[in-house]
């Protein structure tokens, strides 16, 4: 998501990086090139004047400042409006002091609200709560058993009976306080457009279980459409924030950088991807950076903490830099890199990562061929790669399904690997240096792996192509 403005923005800045000063013209040229770009992002056309408008103002005299030359007091200014747009501040979740906690999922039907509220229970799960699930949604056939579905796949119980929406709401309420569950989350019906009986519906609900945040689930690529249907919902509801679903998926990002702007309210949770786990907090000042190509460190380090268990990272960091890091600790990195996502959605949160890797579609399967290789090894090969002679390739080659040449290539890769953190290692790195993690790893995710970008290979490739 937010590809084509990523893209667009960076030529802009391009072009007038370097310059002196700005001349009125100059600002001006800028302000339409911003115009066009979020017009053709989908961003609803209201928000865009707003937007160039206030980007005009804190423009003016921008040739005075001596901290920054002009492109970098544009960039300023473009990254305050874009976080401003996309919700200004994190939202912060805060608990009934008297349980439980109730949310409202709204949402039209098929915008992945069902899924939405599955993945919210999950998230809630990892906050040390414990939610209940309540299928309210009964005017969509298998809603309920798909809601089931989810919940038993994340551990969560889901309450549901047939009849009244509004009554099985309400019961459901009932029964998270019976089972003294802190978080209740109520699942209900949609359609495929907003109509009278669903508004009174969801209405009544409301009104009944009093929730304490009422999140509008809205389809990403929905676009300027986003607008209206969030208006609609809030003026019945009073909703206190929006949950993007599909936010990995082919769009340009109108509906995230419209809704705040026009209903007041933030986006409170993404969804990207279709596993339950991704999922999280919406950080409008990180998806602001992202989009000005300026990466998402904070996301990252955030995500490398709950993939990797750090005692085991920094034991494998102080092999690595004692040059002791064998082939095993490099696969037992690997699965634990792979819980990260898609290594292409993980190369994108590296400041100044290149548009090929950033937009590359890495994922698992493109992972296998060097699994398959090492998997193939006996132990003693996978500790002293060394040892590996020609009928051992020979070997490994057919075990794993792939060519000699390849087997070559990753045996080449780990061993000059081996030696250049050999090399750190003795220049003051060593165990003390405890670099766990992704930073263990030659400096980054994929920097310096043996099969993946940045180690020998051809820029935005692997070394050998993918297994699929």
């Amino acid at each position: 998501m937010f590809d084509n403005l990523s893209g667009r923005f960076e030529g802009i800045f391009k072009r007038i990086r370097g310059k002196g000063r700005l001349s009125e013209a100059d600002v001006d040229e800028v302000l339409k090139e911003i115009r066009t770009a979020l017009l053709e992002a989908d961003v609803n056309v209201g928000v865009v004047r707003n937007v160039v408008a206030r980007i005009r103002d804190g423009a003016i005299g921008i040739e005075q400042s001596k901290a920054l030359d002009p492109s970098q007091q544009i960039i300023k200014l473009v990254n305050a409006e874009l976080t401003a747009i996309l919700g200004g501040e994190t939202l912060k979740i805060s608990y009934a002091s008297k349980p439980p906690t109730v949310i409202l999922m709204a949402g039209l039907q098929g915008s992945g609200k069902t899924t939405s509220s599955a993945k919210l229970a999950r998230w809630f799960k990892s906050q040390g709560r414990h939610p209940l699930l309540v299928g309210a949604d009964l005017q969509r056939p298998a809603a309920v058993e798909q809601l089931r579905t989810l919940g038993s796949q994340i551990d969560v119980p889901v309450f549901s009976e047939p009849g009244d929406p509004v009554t099985t709401a309400t019961r459901g309420l009932a029964e998270a306080r019976r089972l003294g569950k802190d978080v209740l989350i109520v699942d209900t019906a949609g359609r495929l457009a907003i109509d009278d009986e669903m508004m009174a519906q969801i209405r009544q609900i409301s009104d009944q279980i009093t929730p304490n945040y009422t999140f509008l689930v809205i389809d990403a690529m929905t676009g300027q459409d986003a607008v209206n249907v969030a208006e609609a919902f809030h003026t019945t509801l009073q909703i206190d924030g929006v949950i993007l679903s599909k936010l990995d998926g082919d769009a340009r990002g109108g509906a995230a950088l419209s809704v705040k702007e026009v209903i007041g309210r933030p986006i409170a949770f993404a969804s990207t991807g279709e596993k339950l786990d991704a999922f999280d907090q919406f950080h409008p000042d990180r998806m602001a950076s992202r989009i000005l190509g300026m990466g998402d460190v904070l996301t990252l380090i955030e995500q490398a903490e709950k993939a990797f268990e750090k005692d085991q990272a920094e034991q494998a960091a102080a092999r690595l830099l004692d040059g002791e890091f064998t082939l095993d600790d490099f696969l037992e990195q690997m699965q634990s890199l792979k819980k990260m996502g898609p290594l292409g959605g993980v190369l994108g949160m590296l400041p100044g990562m290149p548009k090929e890797l950033k937009n590359a579609q890495i994922g698992d399967d493109d992972l296998k061929p060097v699994e398959a290789i090492i998997r193939s090894m006996t132990l003693d090969e996978r500790r002293k790669p060394e040892i590996i002679n020609g009928s051992r390739r020979q070997r490994i080659a057919q075990g794993s399904g792939r060519s000699i040449a390849e087997v070559n290539r990753l045996v080449k890769q780990f061993s000059e690997m081996q030696k250049m953190m050999k090399r750190m290692g003795g220049m003051g790195g060593g165990k003390k240096g405890k670099r766990g993690g992704l930073g263990g790893l030659a400096g980054g995710p994929g920097a310096g792996l043996p099969g993946l970008p940045g180690a020998g290979s051809a820029p935005g490739g692997f070394p050998f192509p993918p297994s699929r």
